[in-house]
């Protein structure tokens, strides 16, 4: 995969925001990216193959489950990262 066209999916990826209980369409996405939607069925083939969307019965598109998943792990590294300042801070002091 290029550079451009991992911008692309990326580009397709964030376009799925804001319609994780509504899904949205291949054309929708296709006309908010500005790709055809030959291009955007390609960029969700590769988001849905890694996991990151997925599709339902009628063919809209969502994010995965993959996304709360990153961002609780995410979260919790903060989290840790906050008490280990506020721990060193206390020490400090």
């Amino acid at each position: 995969m290029t550079l451009k066209s991992a911008e692309k999916v990326l580009t397709t990826l964030k376009a799925l925001k804001g319609h994780t209980l509504t899904g949205v369409s291949v054309s929708e996405l296709a006309k908010t990216t500005g790709e055809s939607q030959s291009q955007v069925c390609r960029y969700l083939a590769t988001l849905v193959g890694q996991g990151f969307a997925r599709q339902d019965d009628n063919g809209l598109y969502y994010l995965s489950v993959a996304f709360v998943q990153i961002a609780t792990a995410h979260q919790k590294e903060i989290e840790f990262a906050q008490a280990r300042i506020n721990e060193i801070r206390q020490l400090t002091l």
